[in-house]
Parts: structure tokens; C-alpha cells; sequence
């Protein structure tokens, strides 16, 4: 969950460090640093905070041709100099920068420390530059291959060595890592936003691979010293998607960028003469898609709560079982993979390490697994079956809008698709495509009135603790809004299905304690504001996401209404509201929008 940047070429490595640093930022941002091979040796400058706090301490003239540089989100030790890297061996010989987790760190502190060695981190980091430094091997990747022996965990590191100062070694597992290759001087990276000002040139290294990287070269290799022949692809990724664009913070911007995007996402996905869907990239033919009895969404956080809502959308529209689970637990369960299941990894990064996993436990015992992702090349994305790219563009707030309405209308395309192949009639069939056809203009009818949102969120400020409820298809969309509002806010809010409260939850309704209800106009409206009359009774406040055709009767309730869908997608626009809610509560507040206090984009560590 950190960001890992690189270069060695003819320019000053300095501001290419510093900028690849600012895009990845998103990756994690307690504290920074950077170290340069400079003509009077290796400099190392490390700050806590954000990249800003780092420049601030770099002397004006700082210069040199290799140079790695790190973003840090905090796993050992607190947020401080000490444990900011790049980190060194005693000599300041070796440099290391580090994403991922050394399992059996303890044990090779403790081990090092016996040896005499002086340790000046909390990290499990540390360790590796004491270790290569103490190998008797020749070469740079002979030391960094001796040190990853004695190592368990998981990892994207970059070294360099001042005797050696034309190169910079790397090595990836289980924590993302690729090299750019441009015209006299390569880069090295965690995320291809590093890397896109320079060049669109990248080689993706896979688990178990290194690289040695020199300014006219690169050898990708393993362990052995097999080479593997890595060749450089071609991203493509707009450096303007990387600006704000006039808009404060990335969240506002991406989340009224989400008409424009859901319709680039849709654009030759839907046929609307057999009513379904065209997805060639599962991989996956008609007769195949019939044999499957059962789906399986796997996702963390947000992609979990999507999980949930595509789960409906399947049994509803192919009328097969489905359900989602936490990704982060699956594989610790021993789970019951089915070869009539399809399962489902939803991550908007496709670097999602519980989700990665997960895949891999899936695929070892010989489930059939598809991608819903946004990055394309991603590990989930290349060790995927096939998938569904989202073609969110890229999402930089670390609180998930866009990629989250994209996963969404993903799987809204996979039911109807199942759907077509299954029992769903063509008429069935053509109401959804022409629903998703719909979906870009009614999401723009939901961020026009974003004024109005931002009137009921100022509203909540003052609450500490907040009920989101929802019933059936409406419950992972209360959950997925509880979410928004802890990541960026700070505030409680618990989400609960509408039929649970008088089980034991309604004892904290109070005029205090206000409630966020789903209440789409459905076969269960009549129920839903039955559990806003119990809440009204007892004096709570009552805020309903809901659609006109509603009648609160004398109900007091703060409305914000949405264009209806089909009932099957209603859960995606009725999301979009709480997305606003959140942020304009947020900055209501004063938050840090788009990057939250101890949050990161990527969680590419369990």
C-alpha cells in the first residue's frame, strides 16, 4: 500500500523522483523519501508527511543519475523519519525501498541485532538492506537474490548500491511492480501513473521475477537466473486524466465525471436486437455460460458491497443462486470451490491483495475465476480467466466513486448476459439494455442536483453516529454509504437491514442518532416506511434516498429523490447520492477528501 518509483538515465533523477512521487501518492502518505546516487555519494532525504514536506527539505542543487524514491503507508513502526524510506545498510552503501511485508521480520531483526548490527527503524524494511549487504556474491542481483532467500512475505522492492551506481535491481512478489522503458533511460514503478509522463512503454514483472535496470537496458529473470524474456507493452493513459481539472479535490471530479465514464463503459457492450450484452473478454461462449448453477462474487470493502448488489442483479435476471464474500477471509476458511461456479474478483486497482489471493486459491483448485476490474494489466486482471474491464479511467481519491459505479453496471452486463442465455426473455432482455442505455443521462440528473444534496449533508454534521438502512436490494447500497461516510468523514455510521432494527438496533434511535434510508419505489415500499414510522416515533431524524413516486405521508422526511431505473439497477443510481452526501459532509468538516487519515488506494498487503 505503498508507491515505489524509480530512474536511471542521463537526467537528474531528482525531479522525476518527485513527481512520480506526487502521482502515486494516493498509494499511501505519511511520510516520503527519496535516495540519489550523486557524484559525492548516495544522499538520502526522508520527511514525514506528504511529497510536499520531502521537497521542502531537498537542497536546491541536488542532482544525479539513479535515484528510487517511496510513498509510505505505515505496517511496522509509527509515521516517522526513522521509518520513512529509502533505507540503508550501516555503511549508507545500500539503498532499499520496500512495499509489501517481511512475515519473518522479527525473527531476522533479532538474528541481525545478535550479530552486532545497529537497526534505526521500527521496519521490517531495514532488514533487507543489512542483508544484502552482508552477502559475499558478486553482483548486485546475486546480494538481492541471497537476501530474498532468507525472507518469507511479500514484496516490491528496488535497490541500488553506490559501488555499483549504473543500475538499479528490482524484484516483485505479491506486491505490483513494472519497469518504463524509454530512450536512453529506464523507470521503475508500483503504478503506471508514475510512469506516463515519460513513457507508455512498460513491462509488467510478474511474482517470483527480477530485473536488472540500466539506462540502455533491462533483463527480467528469476531466481535460478532463467531469463524470461519480458518484452515492453504499450498502456494507454491520459496524462490529463491525472489533473483535477479545475474541481478542489479527484473525488468531486470523478464522481461527476461518471455520466461521461458509464457511457464510455456501455459504448459496444450492449445489442440491443437480442437484448443482451456483449462480453467477449470473459472468454466464456453461450454453451459454457448455461453450465454454470451458481456465482460467487469476491471483493473487500466497496467491491464487497458491489459484490452484494451484482449478486441480486444475477439471481433476479438469471435466475440462479449468487452471493458475495469478503475476500479477506475467504481463503482462510478452506472454501468449497465448485467447477459449476463462476466466480467474480471485483478491485478497482486489480492489485487488491486479499483478492489476489483469493483468485489464487480459487484457481489451485480448479474454479473458473473472471476479473471485474479497472486497471488493465493488473495482476487480477492478467491471472483472471478473462474479465470485464471497467474503463473507469483512472480513480486517484482513495474513496472509490466512479470504479465503484462501474463495477455495478459490470455486473448489472453479466446478469443480463447470463440472463439471455438462461430463461430471461427477450422482452426482459431489451427493458435492461434499454435501462443501461438510460443509466449515463439519469446519473447526470443526479450530480446536477448536487446543490441540494450538499444542503441535507450539511444537516448531519453535528452527528456522531448515523443508522443507513436498507431492505433486500437495497441493503448493500446502505452499506456501501456507510462506508463512504467513515472513509472520508470520520463520522459512525453503522448500516443495518430495514427489517433488523426492531431486533435490537432501533434501542439507539434517538433525535441524536440520525438514519439515511433506502427506499426505492419497489414491492417493498409500503414495509420500508413502516420501519421510518418506527423511527419517527421514537424522535429520530429521518434522511430518504428514494424516488418521487414515494409518499411519506406526514412522515417527517428530508427527501433526496432519483430518477427510476428498472428495479433491477435502481441500487446503482441510488448510490450516487450517497457518494455527495459524504463528500459535501466531509468537507463540511474540513477533511482530506481524497486522502483520509489512515487509508490508502491500493491495499496491496493483507
Amino acid at each position: 500500500m505503498c508507491g515505489i518509483v524509480g530512474y536511471v538515465g542521463r537526467a537528474n533523477a531528482v525531479p522525476v523522483l518527485i513527481e512520480g512521487l506526487t502521482q502515486l501518492e494516493y498509494r499511501g502518505y505519511d511520510s516520503a523519501g527519496i535516495g540519489v546516487l550523486t557524484s559525492r555519494g548516495p544522499k538520502v532525504f526522508r520527511a514525514v508527511g506528504r511529497v510536499r514536506d520531502l521537497t521542502a527539505t531537498l537542497p536546491s542543487r541536488l542532482t544525479g543519475k539513479v535515484g528510487i524514491g517511496h510513498t509510505r503507508w505505515a505496517t511496522h513502526g509509527p509515521a516517522t523519519e526513522a521509518n520513512a524510506h529509502p533505507h540503508s545498510d550501516a555503511t549508507g552503501r545500500i539503498l532499499v525501498v520496500h512495499n509489501g511485508i517481511i512475515d519473518n521480520a522479527a525473527t531476522l531483526r533479532g538474528r541481525l541485532t545478535a550479530d552486532g548490527v545497529d537497526l534505526h527503524s521500527d521496519t521490517d524494511t531495514e532488514v533487507l538492506a543489512h542483508l544484502i549487504v552482508a552477502s559475499d556474491a558478486e553482483s548486485l542481483s546475486d546480494k538481492v537474490i541471497d537476501a530474498l532467500g532468507q525472507i518469507t512475505g511479500t514484496y516490491a522492492i528496488a535497490v541500488v548500491d553506490a559501488d555499483r551506481p549504473g543500475e538499479i535491481v528490482v524484484a516483485r512478489q505479491g506486491s505490483p511492480l513494472i519497469l518504463g522503458v524509454g530512450d536512453r533511460e529506464m523507470f521503475v514503478a508500483s503504478d503506471a501513473a508514475a510512469l506516463v509522463r515519460h513513457t507508455s512503454s512498460v513491462v509488467h514483472l510478474d511474482d517470483g521475477e527480477l530485473a536488472v535496470v540500466t539506462a540502455d537496458s533491462f533483463r527480467t529473470f528469476t531466481a535460478d537466473q532463467t531469463d524470461t524474456g519480458k518484452q515492453p507493452e504499450q498502456i494507454e493513459l491520459d496524462v490529463a486524466e491525472l489533473e483535477m481539472d479545475g474541481h478542489g479535490t479527484f473525488m468531486h471530479k470523478e464522481m461527476l465525471e461518471q455520466p461521461a465514464s458509464v457511457q464510455r463503459m456501455l459504448t459496444g457492450r450492449l445489442d440491443p436486437r437480442f437484448g443482451t450484452a456483449r462480453l467477449d473478454g470473459l472468454g466464456i461462449d453461450a454453451r459454457e455460460l448455461r453450465m454454470f448453477k451458481r456465482v460467487k462474487a469476491i471483493g473487500c470493502g466497496s467491491a464487497y458491497y458491489v459484490g452484494q448488489m451484482g449478486a441480486a442483479m444475477i439471481e433476479d435476471l438469471a435466475r440462479i443462486p449468487a452471493d458475495a464474500e469478503a475476500a479477506s477471509e475467504f481463503r482462510y476458511r478452506n472454501p468449497i470451490i465448485e467447477p459449476d461456479t463462476l466466480y467474480v474478483a471485483v478491485s478497482q486497482s486489480g492489485e487488491t491483495a486479499d483478492t489476489l489471493f483469493a483468485v489464487r486459491e480459487i484457481q489451485r483448485k480448479g474454479g473458473r475465476v473472471v476479473g471485474l476490474v479497472n486497471v488493465v494489466g493488473s495482476s487480477i486482471a492478467r491471472e483472471c480467466d478473462g474479465g470485464i474491464y471497467l474503463h473507469a479511467g483512472p480513480e486517484i481519491s482513495v474513496c472509490s466513486t466512479k470504479a465503484l459505479t462501474h463495477m455495478a453496471v459490470g455486473f448489472a452486463l453479466l446478469a443480463v448476459t447470463l440472463g439471455r442465455v438462461r430463461d430471461l426473455s427477450h422482452a426482459d432482455g431489451t427493458r435492461i439494455v434499454d435501462a443501461l442505455q438510460a443509466l449515463p443521462g439519469q446519473l447526470q440528473q443526479i450530480v446536477d442536483a448536487e446543490e441540494a444534496i450538499g444542503v441535507v449533508a450539511k444537516e448531519l454534521v453535528d452527528a456522531d453516529n448515523l443508522f443507513y438502512i436498507g431492505r433486500v436490494r437495497g441493503f448493500p447500497v446502505a452499506r456501501e454509504g456507510a462506508q463512504k461516510l467513515k472513509e472520508i468523514s470520520y463520522q459512525h455510521a453503522e448500516a443495518y437491514q430495514a427489517s433488523e432494527l426492531k431486533h435490537g438496533p432501533l434501542a439507539l434511535i434517538s433525535p441524536q442518532m440520525p438514519t439515511v434510508a433506502i427506499v426505492p419505489d419497489d414491492d417493498l415500499t409500503e414495509r420500508n416506511v413502516g420501519a421510518l414510522h418506527e423511527i419517527a416515533a421514537r424522535g429520530g431524524t429521518i434522511v430518504a434516498i428514494t424516488h418521487d413516486t414515494v409518499d411519506f405521508g406526514d412522515l417527517p422526511v428530508t427527501r433526496i429523490d432519483v430518477p427510476r431505473s428498472e428495479v433491477e439497477l435502481d441500487p446503482i443510481l441510488l448510490t450516487i447520492p450517497l457518494q455527495l452526501l459524504a463528500y459535501h459532509l466531509a468537507t463540511a468538516l474540513g477533511r482530506d477528501i481524497d486522502r483520509p487519515r489512515n487509508l490508502a488506494k491500493s491495499v496491496t498487503v493483507e
